[in-house]
C-alpha cells in the first residue's frame, strides 16, 4: 500500500463526508517531518514542536518570554518603595537588602492576641525592633505560632510542598532564597530581593498564587492566608547567623522534630538532601 492511500480521513461535522487530513503544510512551517501513516498527524506535529523545540527555530529567543510569569506573576521593573504601610506594618524594600520575612495563615494568629498582648505591654506606635516591648511581643507570637493554633493546614504534605516550590520557583531570578521553613501554620525565610521585583510584589505573587492552589487542595474558599507580612532587614553577618539559625530550628524548638534537617519544608532538609552545606554566595 503506498503512502497517498494510506493518507488519514476524518469526518466532518456537518456532512459526515470523510475528508483527508493534510499535514504538510505544518510540516513545511515548523520544519518537522511527518507522515500520513501517523496515527493522526496534526495532533503529532503539535506534540512533537511542544516538546522538541523544530530546527527552525531553533536557539531563537522565546516569542512571549513573559508567559512564564503566569506561575508567579510578579511585576518586573518596579522601583523599590523604601520604607512605607499598607495600613498594618510598616515594611522596607531596598534592592540588595536582606531580610527575615514571615507570614501566617489567617487563623494562626487572631487580631484580638495580639491587642491584648500590646495593652499589657503599654504598647506606641512606632518602636524600634530593639526595644523591650517589641522584643517581648515578638516573642510572645513566635511561643504563640509555635503551639500550632489554628487549623496548621500547612502540615499537610501536599501543601507544604506546595508552598516550599513557590518560594523556591524564582530563586536566583528575582530574588536569593537564604534560608526557609513551612511551618503548619506560618512560614519563614530569608531573601535578599533583586532590583526590578520590590519585596511587596514578590510576597503577594507567593501568597496569591498559594492561596488559590492551596485552597483547591483543601477543597475549600475564603482567606488563607493572614493580610499582611512581617519583615526585618539584616544589620550584620551575626544576625544573619542567627536569624538562619532560628529559622532552621524552628520546627525543633516547636517540638516537632529532633534535628532540623528532619522538617521536610526546610532549607535544612534541603542542603542534607544535596548531601552537604554550600556557601552563601555573596557573603
Amino acid at each position: 500500500m503506498n503512502r497517498q492511500s494510506r493518507s488519514r480521513k476524518v469526518r466532518t461535522i456537518h456532512d459526515g463526508a470523510e475528508q483527508p487530513i493534510d499535514s504538510r503544510p505544518i510540516r513545511k512551517a515548523i520544519g518537522l517531518e511527518a507522515y500520513a501513516s501517523d496515527l493522526n498527524p496534526v495532533a503529532v506535529l503539535i506534540c512533537k514542536a511542544i516538546i522538541e523545540p523544530p530546527p527552525k527555530f531553533a536557539g531563537k529567543p522565546l516569542v512571549n518570554p513573559e508567559a512564564r510569569t503566569q506561575y508567579l506573576g510578579a511585576r518586573a521593573s518596579r522601583p523599590p518603595k523604601g520604607w512605607h504601610s499598607r495600613g498594618y506594618l510598616p515594611h522596607c524594600d531596598r534592592p540588595g537588602v536582606i531580610q527575615s520575612i514571615t507570614f501566617r495563615l489567617h487563623d494562626a494568629l487572631p487580631h484580638h492576641v495580639t491587642e491584648q498582648w500590646k495593652q499589657e505591654l503599654s504598647w506606641l506606635d512606632p518602636l524600634p525592633a530593639d526595644d523591650s516591648r517589641a522584643v517581648e511581643l515578638r516573642i510572645r507570637i513566635a511561643r504563640y505560632e509555635d503551639a500550632g493554633h489554628g487549623q496548621c493546614c500547612l502540615a499537610r504534605e501536599d501543601v507544604g510542598h506546595l508552598v516550599e516550590d513557590a518560594l523556591l520557583y524564582f530563586d536566583a531570578e528575582r530574588y536569593r532564597l537564604i534560608a526557609w521553613c513551612v511551618m503548619p501554620n506560618h512560614v519563614h525565610m530569608l531573601i535578599e530581593t533583586f532590583a526590578g521585583y520590590p519585596l511587596g510584589d514578590v510576597i503577594h505573587s507567593w501568597k496569591s498564587f498559594t492561596a488559590k492552589a492551596a485552597n483547591k487542595l483543601l477543597g475549600r474558599a475564603g482567606d488563607f492566608w493572614m493580610a499582611d507580612y512581617y519583615d526585618r532587614f539584616i544589620r550584620d553577618e551575626d544576625h544573619l547567623a542567627a536569624a538562619i539559625a532560628y529559622i532552621e530550628n524552628n520546627p525543633v524548638k516547636a517540638g516537632l522534630v529532633h534535628r532540623a534537617e528532619d522538617w521536610r519544608f526546610s532549607s535544612a532538609a534541603a542542603r542534607k538532601d544535596a548531601g552537604g552545606t554550600p556557601a552563601l554566595p555573596g557573603l
